[in-house]
């Protein structure tokens, strides 16, 4: 039994979507245990009329909600009693095992180090998505935007984390692991790109296979792709607008005539099947690999769909043990918690706030 603490007040969607996905979650799978983590009347509320198994829903009352714009260091140390904060506490407590939430990334991210903390040795815990190929799999794109200054040893470290979670997760063998550059040869980057290649090409136990541009990705080009935050969170959102135009783009033209909404009717089972490969939601949230324990965000305005997908990638991620391969792969011993404010706290302040 995997036990997921849910922060229901953050997000656009909050409470209602959230607890959908939560109820959803429960009705998929008999092997969870969900903590319910906001204000309880509004809660109850959501839960009025609703049938689930109420050994395995638990409400966790928290009082205040930690909001988009606030500043993140200062808000988890203000607000105490938010749902971010006290789901945070349930993991770092070992009463859950992973979080999930909409909410701030800013304050999502300083809590995952602060509270829940890193695992000893992790020198920067990365927002690590899969993006969604041409070919029906996924790449798992990281730092996607949580450390904008990461140095080359923490790249090294993202690769190697992101090559543990693609081979244990998703079970691939030997993941192809890339950097992206802005071309394929070896001499091209800037300085962060040069740096950290021979450090790739020369590390044990990942498959690396050099340099990638951006407009791979989504082809498959890797299983892994590395990158320091800015990159990457400006490559994720361009492939979710361009996404989304494209889709937006689709319906204005089938529905511009009579001939194309004949043509449409015919190419819709097509259409369907290659919009759902590309569906992002379908696999979740992006986890901050390194931690402690698990700590999952998902989009801003997730509906009931990607909430109950992100519950359940918390089921699959805790039952491959990731965090013991992390640790094994680095050298590192179960270690202490490093969830403290120096060395952290500047790189939180200064991470993307989504």
């Amino acid at each position: 039994m995997v036990r997921v603490a849910v922060d229901v007040m953050g997000g656009d969607n909050a409470p209602g979507e959230i607890i959908k996905g939560c109820l959803k979650a429960l009705r998929e799978s008999a092997e969870i245990q969900l903590f319910l983590v906001g204000r309880e009347e509004a809660i109850q509320r959501e839960l009025e009329g609703e049938s689930y198994d109420a050994v395995r829903l638990h409400i966790v009352n928290a009082t205040e909600v930690i909001e988009t714009g606030e500043a993140p260091v200062l808000s988890i140390r203000k607000k105490k009693d938010s749902s971010i904060v006290r789901g945070m506490r349930l993991v770092r407590e070992q009463e859950a095992d992973a979080f999930v939430s909409a909410g701030s990334s800013g304050a999502i991210l300083v809590g995952g180090q602060l509270i829940v903390g890193r695992i000893s040795g992790v020198e920067r815990a990365p927002f690590a998505p899969l993006v969604p190929t041409d070919r029906g799999g996924v790449t798992l794109l990281l730092d996607a935007g949580a450390n904008v200054d990461a140095r080359p040893k923490q790249l090294l470290q993202f690769a190697k984390m992101g090559s543990i979670y693609m081979e244990h997760v998703m079970g691939i063998p030997a993941p192809r692991v890339a950097i992206l550059n802005i071309g394929v040869e070896e001499e091209k980057g800037n300085a962060l790109v040069k740096e950290t290649f021979p450090l790739l090409k020369a590390a044990e136990g990942i498959n690396f296979t050099g340099s990638i541009e951006a407009r791979e990705v989504v082809h498959g080009a890797a299983d892994v792709c590395v990158c320091e935050a800015f990159t990457g969170n400006m490559v994720l959102k361009t492939i979710e607008g361009t996404a989304s135009a494209l889709l937006h783009m689709m319906k204005n033209a089938c529905m511009s005539s009579t001939r194309s909404k004949l043509g449409a009717l015919l190419l819709k089972p097509a259409l369907k099947e290659t919009l759902q490969k590309f569906d992002a939601t379908r696999h979740g949230g992006a986890p901050m690999l390194g931690l402690r324990g698990l700590v999952v965000k998902v989009h801003g305005n997730a509906g009931e769909g990607e909430i109950c997908n992100a519950i359940l990638q918390c089921r699959t991620f805790h039952e491959a043990g990731i965090n013991h391969y992390i640790s094994k792969e680095l050298n590192l011993g179960a270690g202490e918690d490093q969830g403290d404010c120096s060395g952290s706290s500047g790189a939180s302040d200064r991470a993307h706030r989504g």
